[in-house]
């Protein structure tokens, strides 16, 4: 019976708090926030497939819209550029035929000319008097020119920033689309499938939190020595196939790994093209040629990593020439193998100092 109560206490748990997004009206704005306060209701919501398949709904249509509301801002300021340079234009070739006009009156207009060249001083004041109008004229053209121009320049600034953003927000829709595809395929559609992953993903990260408690020390190592072998320990449990799981931690966070390597070109399976990834000191923990098959972050098959906010906390990656893996950087060398759903997977990590930690998963 207590057994019974359990397995409902579970499957309730599943599926009585689901929350369907609702369908937002109104202008771009009010949808946007109609959007984002649906995003927030569905990740507080149950866990389920269903759940799930809600959120990325959700965020692609406030993706989507967010990429409206770009390009609208894009044509506005494109408008106002436009106006601008015409602007520009005008006032340049008005400003340039004021100059030479002004400087032949100036010439005329030098004081010693006015006084011999007058009947009496009045119309010396007169004549000097209008000059200076308009040489106060020309200033303030000068300075409304000088305006236009700094505001032009700025305009073009925003104009690049908004491009950009536009591309990121772009490519973070074909994120999105691709991780729905993805995560419909590998589940068929299936709950019981998609609770497995779910898992599948805790127990990956409770086998690298007992490993850090029971971990066996190996001793010191140098960056460079050989610490491990790229396998696919885990499998099918934790595993998909073989490939070295890289992580950083930094005071027990996880971190992006790419400050930390140093800056090389891999091949990047998620944009299907060569990359340049990297800004740090660290080598590589394996050789050249690096397929990153998974990056740090949101991707495609992140959503199963509830307990890190659906993101991928480390590099996946496979070499094209060795299985070695080396030490990036100086440290001491743990190991450990763990259970992992109902496989085993092994792992090593270095203690860096200074709260650092590199992981190594799947190793064989």
């Amino acid at each position: 019976m207590k057994l019974i109560f359990t397995i409902l206490s579970i499957i309730s748990s599943l599926f009585i708090f689901e929350v369907k997004a609702q369908d937002c009206q109104g202008n771009v704005n009010e949808r946007i926030s109609c959007y984002e306060q649906n995003i927030l209701k569905l990740k507080d919501s149950g866990k389920t497939l269903s759940n799930q398949i809600s959120q990325f709904d959700a965020q692609i249509k406030l993706t989507q819209l967010k990429i409206t509301q770009t390009e609208e801002q894009i044509g506005l300021l494109s408008g106002r550029i436009d106006q601008l340079e015409g602007s520009l234009g005008s006032l340049t070739e008005a400003f340039s035929g004021r100059v030479v006009e002004t400087y032949k009156m100036a010439r005329v207009g030098d004081p010693f000319l006015l006084l011999i060249s007058s009947d009496n001083l009045n119309q010396v004041f007169d004549r000097y008097s209008y000059l200076k109008k308009i040489q106060d004229a020309d200033m303030n053209l000068l300075q409304r020119l000088q305006k236009a121009q700094d505001t032009y320049k700025e305009e073009k600034v925003d104009q690049e920033e908004l491009q950009d953003k536009l591309a990121s927000q772009k490519k973070q829709l074909d994120v999105q689309k691709a991780a729905k595809a993805n995560l419909l395929a590998v589940t068929k559609n299936d709950e019981k499938k998609y609770q497995s992953l779910l898992s599948q993903a805790l127990a990956e990260k409770a086998a690298i939190e007992k490993a850090l408690v029971s971990g066996t020390k190996v001793g010191p190592v140098k960056a460079g020595d050989p610490i491990a072998l790229v396998g696919n320990s885990g499998y099918p449990g934790c595993s998909t196939g073989k490939h070295l799981h890289f992580e950083v931690r930094k005071n027990n966070s996880w971190t992006d790994p790419g400050p930390y390597l140093q800056n090389k070109s891999v091949y990047d399976e998620a944009v299907r093209a060569n990359v340049n990834v990297g800004s740090g000191g660290w080598s590589w923990p394996i050789q050249d040629t690096v397929r990153l098959t998974q990056h740090y972050g949101v991707t495609p098959y992140s959503s199963i990593y509830k307990y890190s906010g659906g993101i991928h906390t480390g590099f996946d990656m496979v070499s094209t020439t060795s299985d070695v893996i080396r030490a990036p950087a100086d440290g001491n060398l743990y190991k450990s193998s763990q259970s992992c759903g109902s496989s085993i997977i092994n792992i090593v990590y270095i203690e860096h100092g200074e709260g650092l930690i590199s992981f190594y998963l799947h190793v064989q």
